[in-house]
C-alpha cells in the first residue's frame, strides 16, 4: 500500500495500481535497493522503554513488513524501531482478495487482510541473515485461522523468534481472523497471557511482550484487560488496532467495506482509548500508541495521551516517507519551544483526552 517512495513520477505509476498490488511492488522495490544505516537522531528524541533504548520515538506499525522482508530500509528511512508481522506458525494466503481499500477522501485504509504471511520458517530465516546489522526490530505474532489451539500459535511464536526479536507483540486484536479478539476476554487472556510468558521464559533470550488490543474496547472490557495485563506483568501495550466502527463523517464510497479502518478516521477512537489506557496503567508498565498518526502534531497528542512511544502505518500512503523526518523535527520543535524532555510530556493530557 505504501506507493510514495521513489518520487513523483513512480508514485503517480504505481497509485494506479490496485492497493494490494502497490504494496506488493513497494516491498519488492525495497529489496532490492541498498539500505544504509540507519541515521543518527538528536539525543532527545532518545526513549528508554521495555529495557530497550530506542533512538526515536517513531515506529513503523505492524502489517507493512508482513513477511519480514525490508526492517532495514525501514530503519534507515529514520524509523526509530520496525515490527514485522504479523506472523503464524504456518504460512496462511488470508482472505479473499479484494481486500484492501484506499479511502482517499478520508485519508483511511480498509483492510481485511486475515493475517496473510509466509509464516515462521521463512520469516526466521530473513531475520537471522539480517541479524549483524541491529536495530530494533519487534516480531508481531498471532495465530493460524484454523488452529485447534490458538493460544498455543502465540508460544510458539515465542520460542521461534526469541533470540531474534527486539519485543513480541501479541495481537489478539485483529477484526479480521473470526473469533480472534474473544482472545481479549478476562479468563482466555489471562490464560494467553500465562502461556505466553511462561514460553517466554523457557525461550533462549527473555525479551519484552506487550500486548495489542482493539480500539472497540467499552471501558468496562478495558478494565478487565487492564487488570489481567497489570495482574501478569507484561511489559507493555499497544493501543490500538484497526476499528470496525465507521464515523459518520466518513465521505470514501470504500468506507461501507467490510474489514479494519485505519488511517486519520482512527485518530480519535484510539487516542481516547490510549488515555483511558494509561490512566488504568498508571505508569506500571509503558504504551506504544498507533492510529491516525499522520503530522508531528497528531504525534505529540499521542504521547500526551500516554504513549512513551507512537506507531504509523497508513499515513504513509497519503504523506510519504518524509513524515517520519517531519514528525522527528516537529517534535524538536515543540521539546524546544516549551523547554521539556520528551519524558515530561508523556501523558500530561491522558485526564482531558
Amino acid at each position: 500500500m505504501i506507493e510514495v517512495f521513489f518520487g513523483d513520477l513512480a508514485t503517480a505509476l504505481v497509485r494506479r495500481l490496485p492497493p494490494e498490488t502497490a504494496h506488493q511492488a513497494t516491498i519488492a522495490a525495497l529489496r532490492l535497493m541498498p539500505a544504509p544505516r540507519p541515521p543518527r537522531d538528536d539525543p532527545r528524541l532518545s526513549v528508554g522503554a521495555f529495557g530497550l533504548d530506542f533512538p526515536n520515538p517513531i515506529g513503523l506499525a505492524a502489517g507493512f513488513d508482513k513477511n519480514a522482508e525490508v526492517p532495514d530500509a525501514m530503519l534507515a528511512m529514520g524509523f526509530g524501531f520496525t515490527e514485522v508481522g504479523t506472523l503464524t506458525p504456518k504460512p496462511q494466503a488470508g482472505n479473499a482478495r479484494p481486500r484492501v481499500f484506499r479511502l482517499a477522501e478520508d485519508r483511511g485504509i480498509v483492510n481485511r487482510y486475515g493475517f496473510n504471511n509466509v509464516g515462521h520458517t521463512l520469516a526466521y530465516e530473513r531475520l537471522l541473515a539480517r541479524r549483524s546489522r541491529g536495530g530494533l526490530v519487534g516480531v508481531n505474532i498471532g495465530a493460524n485461522k484454523d488452529a485447534a489451539d490458538r493460544i498455543a500459535d502465540y508460544e510458539r511464536g515465542i520460542a521461534a523468534f526469541s533470540g531474534l526479536a527486539s519485543y513480541f507483540t501479541v495481537n489478539v486484536s485483529s477484526p479480521n481472523t473470526p473469533g480472534l479478539r474473544d482472545l481479549q476476554e478476562k479468563t482466555a487472556l489471562s490464560e494467553l497471557l500465562a502461556r505466553v510468558l511462561s514460553a517466554r521464559e523457557r525461550a533462549k533470550r527473555r525479551r519484552p511482550v506487550l500486548l495489542k488490543i482493539a480500539p472497540d474496547l467499552s471501558l468496562a472490557q478495558l478494565d478487565d484487560v487492564v487488570s489481567v495485563a497489570r495482574a501478569r506483568e507484561i511489559d507493555g501495550m499497544i493501543v490500538s488496532n484497526t476499528t470496525l466502527a465507521r464515523p459518520q463523517t466518513m465521505a470514501s464510497p470504500f468506507a461501507k467495506e467490510a474489514g479494519g479502518l485505519s488511517g486519520a478516521p482512527l485518530f480519535d477512537l484510539s487516542t481516547k482509548m490510549l488515555a483511558e489506557t494509561f490512566l488504568r496503567v498508571e505508569r506500571q508498565f509503558p504504551l506504544i500508541g498507533v492510529g491516525g498518526v499522520d503530522s508531528a502534531a497528531a504525534a505529540l497528542a499521542k504521547i500526551e495521551a500516554g504513549a512513551s512511544l507512537v506507531q504509523l502505518y497508513s499515513a504513509l500512503v497519503y504523506e510519504g516517507p518524509g513524515l517520519v523526518g517531519r514528525i522527528k523535527s516537529g517534535i524538536l520543535e515543540a521539546l524546544e519551544r516549551e523547554g521539556v524532555t520528551l519524558a515530561a510530556l508523556v501523558g500530561r493530557r491522558a485526564a482531558a483526552t
